[in-house]
């Protein structure tokens, strides 16, 4: 089993055209296709939207009995598949299944003019599954036969390259168990491990990785020894384990950041006193100090660099999934310093959320 790279995502949302509107107007994605009924896909309306490498796929369900429907009425907008390419999809299926992966869907070929994909599916966490992907033949097509392509309507902007990690929660007691079932059965190894503190509030995590260095999990946990913080908030809101966070690599932080701000797309603030010492911290910054500030741009470093990091604010109603924007100057895991203050910066969102709605303080 060679698990490659992730293929791509799917959320399950409750309006995949007004969803497709805004990660198309203001985070620069575009249609490449669309499939429902007419196209074999009962009960669903889906649009395949992509970036550079990025593929995502949103789904509504057309009536309350469908996956989609059932998802989003109990969690909300959220990633509810996580597509794995592989070599053999049904080889992969089985062996994933005899090392004690749950089943969900067996091995279906999609087979079009030029191209056929069989596509396979596992339990993951929560309620978010594994589709096992296998491609032969034009890799344009995305799923022969189900996903009708659309004529492109002009490239993308280059702001974003590719999926560089998903942040997922679970219930306090499951971390151990989940990044053994990764290891197990998935074949991913542990690369980073972490214990954040933040006034008063706890959690860990810990960041599993397939061999191939293409998928990385970052998985984490409440610690219930401290007051409830935000982890405890999205396993609330979101009524279970899940994807928190989608991370986004870009090349040019600093131009994408710019750039989605100016089209809507609303960051987590940064205190400016971060900034005062930076330089002593993670070593001189190829970028301009008050354009960070500027922008709440937060950089760290790791053995094999720098890495400059911001979240969004939650785009849905719940407060639960939003992005993280990662550039990657040599660095190949995650810096401490960055995870305590980009935990501090979700705090201090979900504070002014509270105090906006008249429960907070």
């Amino acid at each position: 089993m060679d698990i490659r790279s992730i293929d791509h995502i799917e959320l399950y949302v409750g309006d995949a055209r007004q969803a497709a509107f805004y990660f198309g107007t203001a985070v620069g994605f575009r249609l490449h296709g669309q499939g429902g009924p007419e196209t074999g896909l009962a009960g669903q309306r889906s649009l395949l939207l992509g970036q550079a490498d990025i593929r995502m796929v949103l789904t509504s369900g057309l009536t309350a009995q469908h996956p989609a429907s059932t998802y989003v009425q109990r969690h909300g907008d959220g990633i509810a598949v996580v597509a794995l390419e592989v070599d053999d999809a049904a080889g992969a299926y089985a062996e994933l299944v005899a090392r004690g992966a749950t089943p969900v869907t067996p091995p279906t070929t999609f087979t079009g003019a030029d191209a056929e994909v069989v596509t396979a599916e596992v339990g993951g966490f929560g309620d978010v599954l594994h589709r096992l992907v296998q491609r032969r033949g034009d890799r344009r097509e995305f799923l022969p036969g189900a996903i009708e392509m659309d004529p492109p309507t002009g490239g993308d902007d280059g702001l974003l390259a590719e999926i560089d990690h998903l942040a997922i929660c679970v219930p306090p007691g499951q971390l151990e168990d989940t990044v053994a079932h990764y290891e197990r059965v998935f074949g991913f190894a542990q690369i980073f491990t972490e214990h954040v503190e933040v006034a008063g509030q706890a959690m860990n995590s810990t960041v599993v990785q397939s061999p191939s260095g293409r998928v990385t999990l970052v998985l984490l946990e409440p610690d219930r020894s401290h007051r409830p913080g935000q982890i405890d908030a999205f396993l609330a809101e979101h009524a279970g384990a899940g994807v928190q966070h989608l991370g986004l690599r870009t090349d040019d932080i600093v131009t994408a950041v710019g750039a989605l701000r100016g089209r809507g797309v609303r960051f987590a603030g940064t205190p400016g006193a971060y900034y005062d010492d930076l330089e002593r911290r993670v070593g001189p910054v190829d970028a301009s100090l008050d354009r960070l500030r500027e922008l709440s741009i937060l950089v760290d470093r790791d053995h094999g660099g720098q890495l400059l990091q911001i979240f969004t604010e939650s785009m849905h109603v719940r407060r639960t999934l939003f992005l993280e924007l990662i550039e990657r100057r040599g660095a190949l895991t995650f810096g401490s310093g960055n995870i305590k203050a980009l935990y501090e910066a979700k705090e201090r969102e979900l504070a002014a959320t509270a105090t906006a709605q008249g429960v907070g303080a």
